[in-house]
């Protein structure tokens, strides 16, 4: 069996809870405290921080990575594209929304008022400029759900909790972000600590 070590905070590991929610197996998880993080996390991390993921003797860490291989243990439903091309297209998007995004959160949950601002500015910004493709399309990669979903629904749910408002013009993409929010894989995957966020 699939274990999960989890943050019930964290963006990342929020997104391998859907995933394992979305396939529907049996894993487990375990919500790690991370102002007193177990000392096997440093064992099995190198960066000492999760998610981290562990089956029999493999032990990976990194949520697109950990969610890739997940995809390809479970392939039902798939959440990759099977075309290479596609996948290939996938994997970019992803790397963009580190550089473009998820890069930004540190700043927002820890910097200092300035730092914190200017990065809730790139966020809002980056996410106003792929708005209107919601405007023509279901999802990320047209009508199916796939792991560009799952990568950003995340980082979606927390908006009004990190103090970023989106302008009109993005009106799109928080009607596609409620879409998300209504899977039942999204809904079972939230820890009480995220609901909260949204109350």
């Amino acid at each position: 069996m699939m274990t999960l070590y989890s943050a019930t905070t964290c963006p990342f590991s929020h997104r391998c809870r859907i995933v394992l929610y979305e396939k529907g197996m049996d894993f487990q998880i375990i919500d790690v405290d991370l102002h007193n993080k177990p000392e096997d996390l440093a064992i099995m991390t190198p960066y000492s921080r999760v998610p981290v993921l562990v089956e029999r003797d493999l032990i990976l860490y990194e949520s697109n990575i950990i969610n890739e291989y997940i995809d390809d243990r479970f392939p039902h439903p798939q959440l990759m594209p099977a075309d290479p091309v596609m996948r290939a297209r996938a994997r970019l998007f992803l790397h963009r929304f580190e550089q473009e995004l998820f890069c930004h959160i540190d700043a927002v949950e820890h910097g200092n008022p300035k730092t914190a601002d200017k990065a809730r500015a790139a966020i809002r910004d980056n996410l106003t400029v792929i708005a209107p493709v919601f405007a023509k399309q279901k999802h990320m990669l047209g009508d199916e759900f796939s792991m560009l979903d799952v990568a950003i629904a995340p980082l979606l749910w927390r908006l009004d909790h990190y103090g970023i408002q989106l302008p009109k013009q993005a009106a799109p993409l928080l009607k596609y972000a409620e879409r998300l929010f209504s899977r039942p894989a999204f809904i079972d995957a939230l820890t009480a600590s995220e609901k909260a966020m949204r109350k």
